[in-house]
């Protein structure tokens, strides 16, 4: 069955602009800017005149298209939290014998002697994700970010790196995990 409307609005503090043309959205705040293309959903995208809120509508969506609603209003919610927060994913080395080596050479990430293995690892950042070792903390690798897609997809291809094959996964546990996921900048309360 179909629903003839559905409608969610989506609303941004005073600080960050948010611009709408043809589902392409472009948000700027104090942390920069990021832009992102919805133009592959059938769904209308306008700002509201007057208040600082976006209106999402669907018309006669079934129920999958209807789901693709709440996803764009959360994608936009992101970019808007990225953009005035940023987005910092914090690792953590674990290893029982091998200690692992890890070097932030530019955009590349290289992770050494992981399981005692001569093979270098290498991940390649995305544009707009840095990566520093912490230097208070052991082992411990920080991504910081405004775009929260590619925060994540790199933390993600970091521990993709370190999968552990053809050994049993509940007695290796060796690799590199995402530990904490927060803000660059701690919002006020």
């Amino acid at each position: 069955m179909k629903t003839i409307l559905s409608t969610r609005y989506i609303e941004y503090p005073e600080n960050v602009t948010v611009d709408v043309k043809a589902r392409s959205v472009v948000v700027t705040g104090p942390r920069g800017t990021l832009k992102r293309e919805f133009k592959h959903l059938n769904i209308d995208m306008q700002p509201i005149a007057g208040e600082r809120k976006i209106r999402v509508d669907l018309w006669f969506g079934n129920r999958k298209q209807l789901a693709c609603i709440r996803t764009v209003c959360a994608h936009v919610d992101n970019m808007v939290t990225g953009v005035q927060f940023g987005f910092l994913y914090k690792m953590r080395f674990v290893y029982s014998h091998f200690p692992i080596n890890v070097t932030v050479a530019g955009q590349d990430i290289e992770i050494r002697n992981f399981m005692g293995e001569k093979r270098v690892r290498r991940v390649s950042l995305p544009e707009g994700v840095e990566a520093v070792r912490s230097a208070d903390v052991k082992d411990e690798l920080c991504l910081s970010g405004n775009d929260l897609a590619l925060v994540s997809l790199a933390a993600a291809q970091v521990q993709q790196m370190t999968n552990i094959r053809h050994k049993d996964l509940r007695k290796f546990l060796d690799g590199i995990y995402v530990t904490t996921k927060t803000n660059v900048v701690i919002p006020e309360l």
